[in-house]
């Protein structure tokens, strides 16, 4: 992977804050298109490389889902000097996130919950998933190939990183994620912006809805189904309307208007919330 496309960034100034965080085994330049347009409203915006992400296959091999979520809770306190603190996740992201919103209710003021991994698509996952604590996927597999990454336009897809393999042990990991995450919802008290893409082949898009539905102590949840684009939504072509949907999603909590020229995007379908 170009370890350039891959680096953390920081992008903007201003009192408000928001963490950037990708999924799994993708990386920073997954959501940079969504970080430049929060950084363009007025925020402060920083993005994470997850550990063991953005560089090899061998980098996953001793790194898990403690790893990851204490990487976020740690980038998180570092925004502490902030007026509002947001969080937006893409995919294992967005699990993360909950986490986060879960732990730290007084730090977390939004979310925004993009493709979240809530569950993957496809009947083979679902029975690797409920055949984990065997340990056969590792024993009979243990490394997962990857060739490209899900995204509909052409030309995200021939610039993207893409990490050519990973652990199937990492698996695991997700799982536990996934677990923790719904776990969690019934603590998150946060405003949240749940987004699927309609056409994902990665996650259920059903599963988005879902955790919607359970985030049942939040004050405010909305959510949208992107009809363009895959997975990777802040990259596709479904990107300028999301980064739209939680740029004034979070201006609204902010209590600031929208900015000059802010694009008039059709809505999303369907929209609620």
């Amino acid at each position: 992977m170009d370890p350039e496309k891959t680096a953390p960034f920081e992008l903007g100034q201003g009192d408000d804050a928001c963490l950037l965080l990708h999924g799994f085994t993708g990386s920073p330049w997954d959501v940079r298109p969504l970080g430049e347009a929060l950084a363009a409203r007025g925020l402060y915006v920083r993005a994470i490389q997850l550990p063991g992400h953005g560089s090899t296959p061998e980098a996953l091999l001793s790194v898990g889902h403690r790893d990851w979520t204490q990487a976020a809770a740690q980038a998180l306190l570092t925004l502490r000097d902030y007026r509002r603190t947001f969080v937006a996740g893409l995919s294992m992201g967005a699990l993360l996130a909950l986490r986060l919103a879960a732990d730290y209710p007084e730090r977390v003021h939004g979310l925004a919950l993009v493709a979240p991994a809530v569950r993957f698509k496809g009947p083979h996952m679902w029975l690797l998933k409920r055949l984990r604590h065997y340990g056969l996927l590792e024993r009979v597999k243990p490394w997962v190939l990857k060739s490209g990454t899900d995204l509909s336009d052409p030309e995200a897809l021939a610039e993207a990183p893409i990490l050519p393999a990973f652990p199937s042990a990492r698996l695991q990991d997700m799982w536990e994620l996934q677990d923790a995450a719904m776990s969690a919802l019934h603590r998150v008290r946060s405003p949240a912006l749940a987004a699927v893409a309609e056409q994902d082949h990665v996650v259920d898009p059903e599963g988005g809805q879902m955790l919607a539905r359970g985030l049942t102590a939040s004050p405010q949840v909305r959510f949208i189904s992107l009809t363009a684009g895959f997975h990777i939504i802040p990259r596709d072509k479904g990107g300028p309307l999301l980064s739209s949907e939680v740029g004034s999603f979070f201006d609204r909590i902010r209590g600031v208007h929208a900015p000059p020229g802010d694009p008039k995007l059709s809505p999303p379908r369907p929209a609620a919330g």
